[in-house]
């Protein structure tokens, strides 16, 4: 027993109790005797290790499972099932050599059945284990479950036929009967296993559900939900899917003909329901195929021959004519043409002279060869003159388009040097044109010397304007100018606050603008009219470009202090850069730059894009995204407006026709936007009438119609394009809808006056289509009508241009007008957009003086139990779609304001604002904005 349950052999006992007696023995020598340091021994046998565990294993039916284990080096092995020791005898040992190591390799096996495991009653299930022995100690196995496997016969719940249209997603649920083990599941189509992994449509949840993604035809099928383990396997009840179809209507057809040749009589058109035909029970299409319209068709009139006129003089070949014209009435509506000949001629000397005598006189002869000879060298004359002609012309052109080059360097270098400024000759006064903007950056490497005016000391500085402010001077965004403090300093005109600096900075070094300029040349060049730049400071300032809703606001305290920033805001052309667009987004606001970009900002600036978007509508139609681009031109989403987070770098009020940008770094951004189902979001645009303003000399006309943005900048683009090339703006642009409904643009003429006018367009209308608009990727976009006159006298048009999307809305154009004389010049801009300043620098450009501004700061930024601080205004303002971005501002009440400031720029009477604090019960700011505002 002791051998059996302890695993130590007898003889081991015997060599252990002959060491004890030994060393007792020792013990009597004398202390004098010393023992060696350690004996020889045999080497340590280890523990037992198992090379194979007891694993699970399901009794199936009445068939017993057999559990087994194997372990090296071990003298014995034993299972204990449940915590008590199985009996010996029912213990299948196997013993082997291992043949590498030389140890004892020791199997056991063991069966298991049925009826054991139903004896055990408790929450536990049954289990066994290997117990291992060697000379070296015991190891134990892994645990090894026992259990009785079955499968129920009824599914939890079976999937359910139904009928689904065609594209919808398809949910068939299946939860299987109760088992041990757990029952797998497949689905089957037909009869056929579905393998998600060859048709990517299909896809089985963790929870056995059959999910279809986009149901179609094909999937119209019989789908089973089978369960299986080792006990058995179980099929639920079919459930039939229908994928079906419901019917669309397909295009009108053209209108027919009428049905009358004369008078009164119908048109008709028909559609048909095919586009898709219903399928599968599908609904058929509502509303009538066909559609019947009423017609007038004018009674043909046939031509009638006027009376002969009288009979010509008698010419050198002895026959006089007269004539005749089908005027008596001329066919009209498509009537028979006038049969006979227009003219008619006879012998007028009754016979007494022939063709064949005059020809044959030698002196008449001889006149008509110097008659003949006269008209070929007045022919060739003229050419000649046209050629003379022709070649002045081009030679002037030649002239004034190529400039003086060593004048036109010199005199830029001079603008560097302004004690050696030397003036443009006068004989050539378009060598600084402003259209063509100098390069600025062959010299800006090794200028060292300050951008002020020399012409009297540092007394008048503070009422001095700087010279980078001139066309001239303007350095390119990546230039970096900086003043040295030295001598010379004592005669230039510095403000009085960078005296102590003396540093006008800008992003770049000096040694990288050779290295920048054609990135920047590229990406940021500046047109007229599209751009505006000025040098800012610790006060701040704003930065508009005129007639186009695009400004930058940089608030008090945004530049550090003793610090000037050269700074610029552009509107990029269309054919100059990337579109921020992607896949189903559209661009909703021009592509602004402002900078120098990556410049430290004390506080956020706020950047007014104007938009397209139609946001009236009540329910959220449209994802609005904010895109920056990066210095390799790529795009990155900024923020989307509704999800936003602590991490996001601004923060975006929409408005209904413009957006402001809250933000702390400088770039290039531009607004995108996509629908957001179920409904089509809606883009507002513009349609503009264009014709040519100087009187019509010719017998063609033409009439343009632009289709743009409704943003002023869209507009201000299409009338500098149209002034170059001649045309004017007949009346003011009118409004339309354009919906996300993949329908193209039609645009056709009407109500032409055929007899005097027939149009050259063989087609009845034109189209834009619907992603040259949508997408914004072409601009801008226009159809021309062309026109033709029937004669020179006709001076009066009057026509109707209808213009509207396919299934959409649409807009008319009553036209009437007289093309002999000078159109007025018509623009749409307000009057007074082209007299407001491109820049304001200093306190002038705030509405809010800065001391209400820091007492209503003092008031508001500490928060209050009551509610009544920062948050507060935000909600009476309408900012309050995610205060957490103002939370994280040092003064969230002084970013409120400045989003208040570029809100209101044009009506910016401090009225909304003392209401906003009137309801708040601010009653000690109310009295200082009385005392120090204009409220």
């Amino acid at each position: 027993s002791w051998q059996r349950y302890c695993g130590v052999s007898v003889e081991s006992i015997i060599i252990l109790i002959t060491c004890v007696h030994v060393f007792s023995e020792s013990s009597d020598y004398s202390e004098a005797e010393v023992l060696p340091d350690s004996f020889p021994s045999a080497p340590a046998e280890p523990l037992p290790e198992f090379l194979l565990e007891p694993e699970d294993a399901f009794i199936v039916k009445n068939r017993p499972v057999q559990l087994r284990c194997r372990a090296s080096p071990a003298t014995q092995i034993y299972f204990k099932c449940n915590g008590e020791w199985v009996n010996q005898n029912d213990h299948v040992t196997r013993e082997s050599l291992d043949q590498i190591t030389g140890l004892v390799v020791r199997e056991v096996d063991i069966s298991v059945s049925r009826t054991q495991v139903e004896e055990l009653f408790g929450l536990e299930d049954y289990w066994c284990q290997c117990v291992a022995w060697s000379s070296a100690g015991t190891t134990k196995s892994n645990r090894a479950y026992v259990r009785i496997a079955y499968l129920r016969k009824n599914f939890e719940q079976e999937p359910l036929g139904r009928e689904v249209r065609m594209e919808q997603e398809v949910l068939l649920q299946c939860r299987p009967p109760e088992g041990m083990p757990a029952a797998e599941v497949d689905w089957l189509k037909n009869e056929d296993v579905i393998d998600p992994s060859q048709d990517s449509n299909f896809l089985i949840t963790i929870d056995h559900d059959l999910i279809i993604k986009q149901a179609r035809l094909s999937d119209t099928a019989n789908y089973t939900c089978v369960a299986r383990n080792v006990v058995a396997k179980r099929r639920s009840s079919t459930a039939t899917l229908i994928v079906y179809v419901s019917g669309g209507w397909s295009s009108w057809t053209e209108w027919s003909e009428c049905n009358a040749r004369c008078g009164r009589g119908w048109q008709r058109r028909t559609r048909s329901c095919t586009n898709p035909a219903p399928l599968n029970g599908g609904a058929f299409c509502e509303g009538p195929p066909f559609q019947r319209v009423t017609c007038t068709t004018l009674c043909p009139v046939d031509g009638g021959w006027t009376e002969w006129a009288k009979w010509s003089a008698c010419g050198t070949e002895c026959t006089h004519w007269r004539s005749r014209e089908c005027q008596a009435p001329p066919p009209r509506n498509g009537g028979k043409h006038c049969s006979g000949s227009m003219m008619e001629s006879k012998n007028c000397t009754e016979g007494l002279c022939s063709q064949r005598e005059k020809a044959s006189d030698p002196h008449l002869k001889s006149m008509g060869v110097a008659v003949y000879a006269g008209l070929v060298g007045a022919l060739l004359l003229c050419v000649i003159l046209v050629l003379c002609v022709g070649v002045l012309a081009y030679r002037r052109r030649c002239r004034h388009l190529h400039g003086d080059i060593t004048d036109s360097s010199s005199a830029l270098t001079a603008a560097f040097h302004p004690g050696n400024y030397k003036p443009p000759r006068q004989d050539n006064p378009h060598h600084l044109h402003p259209s063509a903007p100098p390069d600025l950056t062959a010299t800006a490497g090794a200028f060292r010397g300050p951008l002020f005016s020399l012409q009297q000391g540092v007394i008048d500085s503070p009422h001095k304007i700087p010279m980078t402010t001139s066309p001239l001077l303007d350095p390119l965004p990546s230039l970096k100018i900086k003043v040295y403090n030295s001598s010379t300093l004592s005669s230039m005109e510095l403000p009085a606050d960078i005296c102590s600096d003396g540093e006008i900075l800008s992003l770049k070094s000096v040694g990288t603008v050779g290295r920048e300029r054609d990135y920047h040349s590229h990406t940021l060049s500046r047109e007229p009219g599209l751009s505006t730049s000025t040098t800012l400071g610790n006060q701040g300032g704003r930065l508009t470009i005129p007639n186009t809703g695009v400004s930058l606001l940089v608030p008090p305290g945004t530049i550090p202090q003793g610090k000037f920033y050269e700074m610029y805001l552009i509107i990029n052309k269309w054919d100059k850069t990337t579109l921020p667009s992607e896949g189903s987004q559209t661009v909703l606001s021009p592509v602004v730059s402002c900078g120098p970009s990556g410049m430290l900002l004390n506080r956020p600036v706020v950047l007014t894009l104007p938009h397209c978007a139609q946001l009236d509508t009540p329910t959220p139609d449209w994802t609005l995204t904010l895109k920056t681009q990066t210095h390799q031109g790529a795009w990155e989403e900024v923020l989307t407006v509704g999800e936003e987070t602590l991490s996001s770098p601004c923060y975006l009020q929409l408005e209904e026709e413009c957006s402001h940008v809250v933000m702390e770094q400088l770039g290039t951004y531009s607004l995108v936007g996509q629908s957001c189902p179920p409904q089509p979001a809606c883009k507002r645009l513009q349609l503009a009438l264009f014709a040519p303003r100087a009187p019509c000399l010719s017998l063609d006309y033409s009439l343009r119609i632009y289709c743009i943005h409704d943003t002023p900048h869209a507009l201000k683009e299409v009338l500098d394009l149209e002034r170059s090339l001649g045309g004017v703006l007949l009346e003011d642009p009118k409004p339309l809808l354009f919906k996300d409904s993949y329908h193209n643009l039609r645009l056709s003429i009407h109500d032409i006056p055929h007899s005097h006018w027939r149009s050259k367009l063989l087609a009845k209308y034109q189209e834009i289509p619907f992603y040259h608009i949508w997408s914004g990727s072409q601009r801008p976009l226009h159809c021309t009508f062309s026109l033709e006159r029937g004669s020179l006298v006709v001076s009066q048009l009057a026509c109707k241009i209808c213009v509207r999307q396919v299934e959409g809305e649409g807009q008319i154009f009553q036209l009437h007008t007289d093309i002999q004389e000078t159109l007025p010049p018509h623009s749409p801009l307000p009057s007074g957009g082209s007299c407001l300043p491109s820049s304001q620098v200093g306190p002038y450009a705030f509405r809010l003086p800065d001391s209400i501004r820091q007492k209503i700061c003092a008031s508001l930024d500490a928060p209050s139990a009551r509610g009544c601080d920062w948050r507060l205004l935000a909600r009476s303002l309408g900012f309050d779609r995610y205060l957490n971005y103002f939370a994280t501002k040092p003064s969230p009440t002084g970013v409120l304001l400045d989003l208040w400031e570029a809100c209101h720029q044009a009506d910016a009477d401090l009225v909304s604002l003392a209401t906003a604090l009137e309801e708040m019960g601010k009653s000690e700011v109310l009295v200082v904005m009385t005392t120090d505002g204009d409220c």
